[in-house]
C-alpha cells in the first residue's frame, strides 16, 4: 500500500483546519449583484463571494497562528491564485472520474471533530457559532479529498525508486551520515516562467534580492512569504516543516547544512525560479534498532459507485468464509484483490515494521495472532481482509537505513514531480483574470 507523505499534498494540510476555506454561508439574495465573476478558469469561474470567504478564513487562521497578515490587496491576490489552482485540479479530477464516497467524507469530518476534542454535533454547533456553514465545510473537505486522490494518482503513484538509486545514495559516505539528519525550514519562492525573457528573469531576481534585503534588515519572514512567495506553502507563512536531508534537493541542502538556526540562506537560483530559505531548527533522528515486525497478507476490495461499502463488506466476508472453509488465501487474493502490487504474490505484504502501514490497517493487524483472519477492516484505500502469518523481533539497522534512504529519495522526487505537474497544469489551463479582480 502506498504511503502518503510529501510536500505534493499541500492543500490538504492547509484546508482541513479549524476554519476551512469556502465554508461560509452564501451571501443573501440582496447582495447577489456584488457576487461578480473574478476569474474564468476553463469552463468554470471563481466568484467574489468565494474569494471573500477564503480571505476571511485565511485571516482567521493566520491570527490563530500569530502570523501578521499582509495588506488586503496582497493577501487577496495570493488567495485568488490558490483558488484558481484548486479549481483547475478539481476540473481534472472530475473529467477523469475521481469520486469520493460520502462515508469517507463522514469519516474525515469525524476525524476533524475528534482532533478538536468534540463530537460531530458539537463541532457543527461550533462552526455555526463562528458563522461557518457545516454543509459548505463538508463540501470543502470532499473537494480536498478529491484533490488528494488526484495528486496521489498523478504524482505519488508515478514516482518510483530503484535499488540502484538507493545503493548510489548509500555508497556516498556523506549521504549515509545525513540519513538521520532533518531540518525545519521556511521557504520563499519567486517563480520564473519556463520561457521567460532575460528581462523577466532579472526582474524576478531583483524581487528576490529585495525581499532578502528586507529580511536581513529585520523583516518578518512569514509575512514576506504570504505577500510574495509563489510556493504552495505561501499562505502558511512559507513553513515547510521538518524535512530529512535526503528529501532536499542538493541546492537546498548545500545552503542549509552550514546555517545556524534562525539564519537565512542567500538567494538561490533553480530552473524554476529563485529561493530564500530560513533554517528554523535541526535534529538528528535516532530510533531504536530492535522492533517487532509482522508478516501479513491481505485482500483489498474497493467500494465504487456501483458497489456500496455494505456490498463490498458482504463480498469480503464471503471470501473470509471461503478461507475458513479451507480455500487457499493466496489463490483468492490473486483472483479478487484490487491491490495489484500484492495480488500477484497472493496478497503477501512481506515483513513490515511499525508505522509502515496506515493506522487503521496496522491497528487491526496488531490484534491478530499468527494464522488468524480479521473481519473486514476499513481504511482510506478500501476494505481489507487481513491474515497475520508470523511475527519476529528484528534488528533493522541496515534495513532501516535503506528504508529511510528510499523514502527520502521518493519524497524528493515526488516534490520535483509536483512542481513540474503544477506548472504544467497552470500553463495548459485557460485562465482569464477579469478587471479589478482584487478590489
Amino acid at each position: 500500500m502506498p504511503q502518503l507523505s510529501s510536500r505534493c499534498l499541500p492543500l490538504i494540510a492547509a484546508t482541513l483546519l479549524l476554519f476551512p476555506a469556502a465554508a461560509r454561508p452564501a451571501a443573501p439574495a440582496s447582495s447577489a449583484p456584488l457576487d461578480r465573476i473574478l476569474v474564468v478558469v476553463n469552463d468554470d469561474v471563481v466568484t467574489q463571494s468565494e474569494l471573500n470567504a477564503r480571505v476571511a478564513d485565511t485571516k482567521k487562521r493566520l491570527q490563530l497562528e500569530k502570523i501578521a497578515t499582509p495588506p488586503d490587496d496582497v493577501l487577496r491576490r495570493q488567495v485568488l491564485d490558490q483558488l484558481v489552482f484548486e479549481r483547475i485540479q478539481l476540473q481534472i479530477a472530475t473529467l477523469t472520474g475521481i469520486r469520493v464516497a460520502e462515508a469517507d467524507v463522514d469519516k474525515a469530518v469525524e476525524s476533524i471533530a475528534h482532533d478538536n476534542k468534540m463530537s460531530v454535533e458539537e463541532f457543527q454547533k461550533f462552526l455555526r457559532r463562528e458563522g461557518l456553514d457545516p454543509a459548505a465545510h463538508r463540501a470543502t473537505i470532499r473537494n480536498q479529498m478529491i484533490v488528494r486522490q488526484l495528486q496521489e494518482r498523478e504524482i505519488l503513484n508515478r514516482v518510483s525508486v530503484t535499488d540502484a538509486e538507493v545503493d548510489g545514495f548509500l555508497e556516498n559516505q556523506e549521504s549515509r551520515e545525513r540519513v538521520n539528519q532533518a531540518y525545519n525550514l521556511s521557504h520563499i519562492f519567486i517563480a520564473v516562467p519556463e520561457s521567460a525573457s532575460p528581462e523577466a528573469i532579472e526582474k524576478a531576481k531583483a524581487r528576490a534580492e529585495d525581499i532578502h534585503r528586507q529580511l536581513k534588515q529585520g523583516g518578518n519572514f512569514e509575512q514576506a512569504a504570504i505577500a510574495n512567495s509563489q510556493g504552495s506553502e505561501a499562505l502558511s507563512g512559507g513553513h515547510l516543516g521538518w524535512k530529512n536531508a535526503g528529501q532536499l534537493p542538493e541546492l537546498f541542502l548545500s545552503a542549509v547544512k552550514s546555517l545556524a538556526p534562525g539564519s537565512l540562506s542567500d538567494v538561490m537560483r533553480s530552473p524554476n525560479g529563485f529561493h530564500i530559505l530560513r533554517l528554523n531548527d535541526r535534529r538528528g533522528d535516532v530510533r531504536s534498532e530492535q522492533v517487532t515486525q509482522t508478516h501479513a497478507r491481505h485482500i483489498l476490495l474497493r467500494p465504487s459507485e456501483i458497489q456500496s461499502i455494505e456490498d463490498t463488506r458482504i463480498k469480503l466476508n464471503h471470501l473470509r468464509e471461503r478461507v475458513e472453509n479451507g480455500e487457499d488465501f493466496a489463490g483468492l487474493a490473486r483472483a479478487h484483490s484490487e491491490d495489484t502490487a500484492s495480488a500477484a504474490s497472493g496478497g503477501d505484504l512481506g515483513w513490515a515494521s511499525p508505522g509502515q502501514f496506515v493506522p487503521d490497517f496496522e491497528k487491526a493487524m496488531n490484534t491478530l495472532k499468527p494464522g488468524q483472519l480479521s473481519a473486514p477492516v476499513r481504511t482510506p484505500f478500501g476494505l481489507h481482509l487481513i491474515q497475520v502469518l508470523e511475527r519476529r523481533t528484528h534488528d533493522i539497522s541496515q534495513e532501516k537505513l535503506r528504508t529511510d534512504a528510499r523514502r527520502q529519495i521518493h519524497a524528493r522526487k515526488a516534490d520535483e514531480r509536483y512542481d513540474q505537474w503544477a506548472r504544467q497544469l497552470r500553463d495548459e489551463a485557460f485562465v482569464e483574470y477579469l478587471p479589478d479582480e482584487t478590489n
